[in-house]
């Protein structure tokens, strides 16, 4: 990763989108204490590609149950409009996503304009044996980088992990793990999703175990949690 885009996790929530409410809870939504139960209540809708539709990060977010909405992502005026009109609705809804830089960007600002509550950003660069993640969170997803890297672990992919919490002067978290195996390198995809998809519910990381499908998730991604 170079050194220019290693630091477009922290632009996106402290330079370009400034006032983006990393776990701020603004006057229209809960606090960050809100009940368990009142979070897993709550509809999910899932941003993804047009393309990835039945990718691991989706596999990952069914496998927990949640009243899914699936959401195929374009960046027409079209579909932002729409976009920006569920954030605005004042309907208690959480949002997950998986996207390019781009769109990724786009749909934070709108949360940001909308007041909505980022609760995770993530930076994530794939090869076809290896995964490299640099995350920025908040008190909602503490531990949600170890559980990663353990089922990473677990299953023998290989991983990088980096790990900021927002507004902390504790030093960051490194986390690694050699590749042992091949076959689940698209693992980290389907543990994010599960992950996303139970924020503050305090169950079991139990993500389901997948397995590299024949055309390999690479490239860059950011992947996001927003609550409103």
């Amino acid at each position: 990763m170079s050194v220019d885009r290693r630091f477009v996790l922290k632009g996106m929530a402290l330079g370009s989108l400034a006032g983006l409410t990393m776990g701020a809870a603004p006057p229209s939504v809960a606090g960050l204490n809100a009940a368990p139960s009142s979070r897993a209540g709550r509809p999910l809708v899932a941003l993804v590609r047009q393309d990835a539709q039945d990718s691991a990060f989706v596999q990952g977010i069914r496998a927990a149950g949640s009243q899914l909405k699936l959401q195929p992502v374009d960046t027409s005026l079209g579909f932002m409009l729409e976009l920006e009109s569920q954030l605005r609705s004042g309907q208690p809804m959480r949002m997950v996503g998986l996207l390019d830089d781009a769109s990724a960007a786009l749909v934070l600002d709108l949360a940001r304009s909308a007041g909505a509550r980022v609760n995770w950003i993530g930076q994530h660069t794939a090869a076809a044996d290896h995964s490299r993640h640099h995350l920025l969170n908040t008190q909602l997803t503490e531990g949600c980088s170890r559980q990663l890297s353990r089922q990473l672990h677990a299953c023998g992919a290989g991983f990088t992990l980096h790990e900021e919490r927002q507004s902390s002067v504790a030093p960051a978290r490194q986390l690694a793990g050699p590749a042992r195996r091949t076959e689940h390198a698209e693992q980290w995809a389907a543990s994010l999703g599960y992950l996303l998809s139970t924020l503050g519910e305090r169950r079991a990381a139990t993500a389901p175990l997948v397995s590299a499908s024949r055309t390999p998730l690479t490239g860059s991604f950011v992947s996001f949690s927003i609550e409103t």
